[in-house]
């Protein structure tokens, strides 16, 4: 039976991986979930839920406390952990793009060296899966395969440059370690119930317009067309489960992206006929766009950071081929954005003071 190390608890990904998880890969009989102190007593209040939820697969649950910006995690029990890991799932991350380079240099990149460095070091190791983002793609344009990593691309800010160099450490340490890398487009709320920890990517467009009177004026930015690639939270943990079962996927890329997602006016579209909105649309390019919103005075008024604007004119397509036949064995596909917008506009209305402010533990 195996032992898994997961790093990103009690995160909003890594609770519902571990959930299902429970299911998935009933052959993982203890889970060592790496916890910074400061998240600790959030950590155990998490477990206690998931311990009414699923009382007997959460006897394996243990926290190690840690951190991966330190040597060896900052693992105490050290050698305990080490000669029990059999497989890792790493999470853990900045998920920000107004993030600057310094700290998300030191979180994704340094911070997945060390994880990387320490499963060297783990004797029993068979698998390490880690959680890329679709966005290593930089402002790479036309269609961007789970082949594809290094076009000689420019990013649009820090986040994007730091989990491509992040990647870039995980690839190099491929042939040593048994890998598989997974790399999600947008993440949204659930599916089913909309549940999510925060309001960031297309959450800003919809606060947005609850913020507006009808008949307000819109931005269209650019031609509308590029391509959004959300894809909700159940869909990417469902994935990570299925695919991590397979000796087959090792060595393998795979986007866990909407194989035909909405484009961005359309999804405008969406959003505001389903809040029952009205706006005068006006065309203004995302350079002119960026520059009305530079200062933070009005980034604040908005309620957007300044870097979401080079995403709405950005012309890619992510090819999910490869994920999507595998995927398909286990009847899992990803749903159509119309299939739970409406859970996800009602999870913001009845949360958007909860969540907007402190996030949803």
């Amino acid at each position: 039976m195996g032992v898994a190390l997961l790093t990103g608890f009690p995160g909003f990904i890594g609770t519902r991986l571990i959930k299902k998880l429970f299911s998935y890969r009933p052959d993982i009989e203890k889970f060592y979930l790496l916890v910074q102190e400061k998240y600790l007593p959030l950590a155990y209040q998490t477990i206690s839920k998931i311990q009414e939820e699923f009382p007997v697969s959460a006897k394996g649950l243990e926290i190690i406390k840690g951190d991966i910006t330190l040597p060896n995690l900052g693992i105490e029990e050290l050698e305990k952990v080490k000669n029990n890991v059999t497989e890792c799932f790493h999470l853990a991350a900045v998920y920000d793009l107004a993030v600057s380079f310094e700290f998300g240099y030191k979180v994704n990149v340094k911070g997945t060296e060390n994880v990387v460095k320490f499963l060297l070091n783990c004797p029993n190791l068979k698998r390490f899966h880690y959680v890329s983002t679709a966005y290593v793609s930089g402002w790479a344009t036309g269609v961007y395969t789970e082949d594809d990593f290094d076009r000689g691309q420019d990013f649009k800010n820090f986040y994007e440059q730091t989990k491509f160099l992040a990647e870039k450490v995980v690839r190099e340490y491929m042939g040593q370690v048994p890998t598989t890398i997974y790399r999600p487009g947008i993440v949204v709320g659930d599916s089913v119930k909309g549940e999510t920890a925060k309001f960031d990517g297309p959450y800003y467009v919809i606060l947005l317009m609850l913020k507006l009177p009808n008949h307000s004026p819109f931005p269209k930015v650019g031609s509308g067309e590029a391509e959004v690639n959300i894809v909700p939270v159940d869909y990417v943990v469902d994935s990570i489960c299925y695919l991590s079962r397979f000796d087959e996927t090792v060595g393998g890329v795979f986007h866990l992206t909407d194989p035909k997602p909405h484009k961005v006016f359309e999804l405008v579209q969406i959003f505001a006929e389903r809040l029952g909105k009205k706006f005068n649309y006006f065309q203004i390019s995302p350079q002119q766009l960026k520059k009305l919103m530079s200062p933070k005075i009005i980034q604040k008024i908005v309620g957007m950071p300044v870097q979401l604007i080079d995403y709405f004119d950005h012309q890619v397509h992510y090819d999910c081929s490869k994920a999507t036949s595998i995927l398909s064995r286990g009847y899992i596909e990803c749903p159509d954005l119309l299939e739970y917008v409406d859970v996800m506009i009602r999870f913001v209305l009845e949360n958007r003071k909860k969540v907007a402010k402190h996030g949803l533990s």
